[in-house]
């Protein structure tokens, strides 16, 4: 569904909802759904175990618009902007998407595998896509992200280890962190002490 009501009763609503996120399913009750493509079973049975916080826009640094969803769907027009040209052949997803005011759009299952992280490792343990969860917040490295993008992904993160216990706080990395030298999103704009006050704040 596409939920409507300002970003602060989003945010409530979120955690009010049965932990937000349907056990059977794999989806966030309150997320617009526009379900991808690109994603393949776990292997192995693996569950969630780290959650991948991502930056993306499309085209870069401008916001708003269907393009992440065009992306990830593999409907994306090249002849719509030059940079487009460049990625049209991606197979790409991620599980969730937080555009700048807070709204969630959920790509793939959280319990299914999207393919967001590319080639990476977390704590030695290599291809972070088999055992994550990849969260994207419409933004950029070097400009700041909205409030209530903030207050949204804290929420889901704490829906999140509500609903898989295998995940946990302290097991929250960037795309950078993942994939360093290759990857820089988040970015230094992205604040991760704000981040960590709002889950001690609603844990």
């Amino acid at each position: 569904m596409h939920f409507t009501s300002p970003p602060d009763a989003l945010y409530h609503h979120l955690l009010t909802v049965a932990a937000g996120i349907d056990a059977n399913s794999g989806w966030l009750r309150a997320a617009r759904q526009a379900p991808s493509p690109n994603f393949d079973a776990r292997p192995g049975g693996i569950l969630p175990e780290l959650i991948v916080v991502h930056g993306i826009s499309l085209p870069p640094d401008e916001f708003g618009g269907p393009w992440i969803d065009r992306l990830f769907t593999n409907t994306l027009p090249p002849a719509e902007h030059p940079y487009f040209e460049k990625i049209k052949d991606l197979n790409v997803s991620s599980h969730l998407l937080i555009r700048r005011d807070g709204e969630p759009v959920q790509y793939v299952p959280f319990h299914e595998r999207a393919w967001h992280a590319g080639a990476s490792s977390y704590q030695g343990r290599e291809r972070c896509n088999d055992f994550s969860v990849g969260i994207e917040l419409e933004g950029a490295d070097e400009i700041p992200y909205e409030p209530a993008q903030y207050r949204v992904l804290s929420a889901v993160i704490l829906a999140l280890c509500e609903a898989y216990p295998s995940l946990s706080l302290a097991r929250i990395a960037g795309h950078s962190d993942i994939a360093p030298g290759r990857k820089t999103d988040p970015g230094p704009a992205f604040d991760w002490q704000r981040l960590y006050a709002l889950l001690r704040a609603i844990a």
